[in-house]
């Protein structure tokens, strides 16, 4: 059987992200049952993965952008497999500090590899194309990131949870493998600035760009909202909408359900709407789902459970269009240093929504943190509407403004 380049795409993006999300929930779980470490330790080891994303992806981007993309990919997810096989040794040692730097290298991979696959998407597919091709790659990531928790539980209840790691390596070796049999894609002719020049042009591009101006800004302003969120609902549901744990379990879920069916309806969407329309769906459907969270307590939790499935449903969409966008209006030779600096401004801004909502909720009460929620996807909603993007009416349209 034979696949097409995206498809194969979707398959690696599939196993590398999966890599990533198993060794994400691993880690708690080695460190908890394994090392006997409590909440300080899993806090720091967790902290020293997710900073890969902002210490990589800068440099990352710029080399990118003037390096082959499948090499990029290949050797990224070579270099995360390797890394996450030392974790595991290291988790079965229990060296601390071993597994700390194996995880935090391992997600650089992983980094390198998005940044270079969202490079890559408009190199594989014409166009018109891109809003399907991407819903292929979101695809893939959520349903990595569904499964990659029950797998690490699976392993940690039969005493194996190192082997977690192990299962991550072998993902990231299957990537590897499956962005070998990528066509060439040839690195660009342009200028080589030195890297802090090369960084710089990409921060600049998506400032000085309209419509990635206000990606940036909505994407920036609905993480922090939902980041307070994840800080702050679990004792907000215990104790305001009358959920039990299974049932704030079940309405977490609901987020996942979301991502799945968003990234399934996309394409579809794609052709009935107009671009601007689409990426007002994900923060508009946000704002809704805040405010049914402050609703109180609704039978069987189905209003919390509403919510957090369009919290999934929305953005998914939101993703994919602004993705292709992304990609429509960036000329090639930059696409790895605005995946970026869009990318260092989310996951910079995700602590900062998670302090402030535990923060806000320890001092005024998690009530109060909770009105932060709707404001913060309003706030993205309003950086869509008072943008070009409201008037946006097809990717075609963004080619001939930014041409």
């Amino acid at each position: 059987m034979s696949f097409s380049p995206i498809s194969r795409l979707g398959f690696a993006t599939g196993f590398a992200h999966g890599a990533d999300q198993l060794a994400l929930a691993a880690l708690p779980l080695v460190v908890t049952l394994g090392l006997g470490g409590g909440p300080g330790l899993v806090g720091l080891l967790v902290a020293v993965q997710s900073a890969a994303w902002l210490l990589v992806s800068l440099p990352a981007g710029a080399l990118i952008d003037r390096s082959e993309k499948r090499r990029w990919m290949v050797r990224a997810q070579g270099l995360a497999a390797l890394c996450l096989v030392a974790a595991a040794a290291a988790a079965t040692l229990q060296l601390v500090p071993a597994l700390g730097l194996a995880v935090l290298l391992g997600a650089g991979g992983t980094v390198a590899f998005v940044l270079s696959g969202f490079a890559a998407v408009p190199l594989l597919a014409a166009p018109a194309a891109l809003p399907r091709a991407n819903a292929r790659l979101e695809l893939a990531r959520a349903v990595a990131t569904l499964s990659a928790p029950v797998l690490a539980g699976v392993l940690a209840k039969a005493g194996q949870a190192p082997l977690g790691f192990a299962l991550a390596a072998l993902c990231a070796l299957l990537a590897a493998v499956l962005a070998s049999r990528l066509p060439a894609m040839p690195q660009s002719a342009a200028e080589r600035p030195p890297l802090g020049k090369a960084i710089r042009d990409g921060a600049s591009f998506v400032w000085r760009q309209p419509y990635l101006r206000a990606i940036a800004l909505c994407a920036i302003v609905w993480n922090m909202g939902f980041f307070v969120l994840m800080a702050v609902f679990v004792p907000y549901a215990l104790t305001h909408l009358g959920l039990d744990a299974a049932g704030t379990g079940l309405t977490l879920s609901a987020y996942g359900a979301g991502l799945l069916l968003g990234a399934l309806a996309a394409p579809r969407l794609a052709g009935l709407l107009k671009t601007g329309t689409l990426l007002a769906i994900g923060p508009g459907l946000s704002v809704l789902a805040g405010f049914a969270l402050l609703a109180g307590p609704t039978p069987y939790g189905a209003l919390p459970f509403a919510a957090f499935f369009l919290i999934g449903f929305g953005p998914m969409i939101w993703q994919i269009g602004q993705t292709s966008l992304r990609q429509i209006v960036t000329p090639p030779d930059l696409l790895g240093r605005v995946g970026a600096t869009l990318q260092v401004a989310v996951f910079g801004v995700r602590p900062l929504g998670a302090l402030l909502g535990g923060w806000i909720g320890a001092g005024w009460g998690v009530e109060t943190a909770m009105l932060l929620v709707p404001a913060g996807f309003a706030l993205s909603l309003l950086a869509i509407l008072a943008s070009p993007l409201r008037r946006l009416g097809s990717l075609e349209a963004a080619v001939r403004v930014s041409g």
